[in-house]
């Protein structure tokens, strides 16, 4: 396990070997989810941070009329819950629900924040990558605001899979979301969603297949 995290951006610049000291420092647990398993509930308190070694996790928030908005998914070798486990007396109001069947890796937040009595390097470097996947998060938020600030399924749409191209360098994108998902991130009806794609592919906008996007960019006119 200690070589997959390795990989990761939590772990990055860390060795197996230092890795593997400070787990049990971390107070490190490994668990498996069922797909749609609960993994962290909204108004519950959690001290511990999740790390998803395979699988997938969505970030839902869910309100009492049954209305649910996926704020982000997060794929192996990303955290999540890290801002409420440092925040031990902060509720969460959002649930971590896995995807499909996942292996979480939980650790003690608290622990990752206060050096061990020696002060090593590599507990060190660990409060850094945290800080940074901090802010990668706060800038997916802000992504998400920007992308839902449309009034139009379609201005929607075409922020978010405008981005995605930018990011990815590509106009054919994949994206980490189903239909039903993509459809709760964008805070839109699935069926107005299912209904404006088809509508941009008849446009020559787009065509899609599944999770795959090819962008067309308009022709100006001879």
């Amino acid at each position: 396990m200690e070589n997959i995290l390795a990989s990761t951006a939590l772990f990055h610049e860390m060795t197996a070997e230092e890795i593997r000291q400070l787990l049990p420092c971390l107070r490190a647990e490994k668990k498996t989810a069922a797909r749609g398993e609960v993994i962290l509930q909204a108004g519950g308190k959690t001290k511990r941070m999740g790390l998803v070694l395979s699988g997938s996790v969505r970030i839902e928030k869910n309100d009492l009329w049954g209305n649910k908005s996926v704020l982000s998914r997060v794929m192996p070798g990303e955290v999540f819950a890290e801002t409420y486990a440092l925040c031990r007396e902060e509720s969460m109001p959002v649930c971590a629900v896995a995807a499909e069947r996942s292996e979480i890796l939980f650790l003690d937040a608290e622990r990752i924040v206060s050096p061990c009595d020696s002060n090593c390097p590599h507990h060190r470097t660990l409060i850094r990558n945290l800080l940074m996947e901090s802010v990668q998060k706060n800038l997916q938020l802000s992504r998400r605001i920007f992308y839902t600030s449309s009034k139009t399924i379609r201005g929607r749409v075409l922020s978010y899979l405008s981005d995605l191209a930018l990011r990815q360098g590509s106009t054919e994108v994949v994206i980490p979301f189903n239909r039903q998902e993509l459809a709760d991130y964008l805070s839109v009806d699935r069926s107005a969603l299912s209904a404006e794609l088809s509508r941009m592919q008849r446009d020559g906008l787009l065509t899609v297949c599944k999770n795959r996007f090819v962008l067309y960019q308009p022709q100006d006119e001879i």
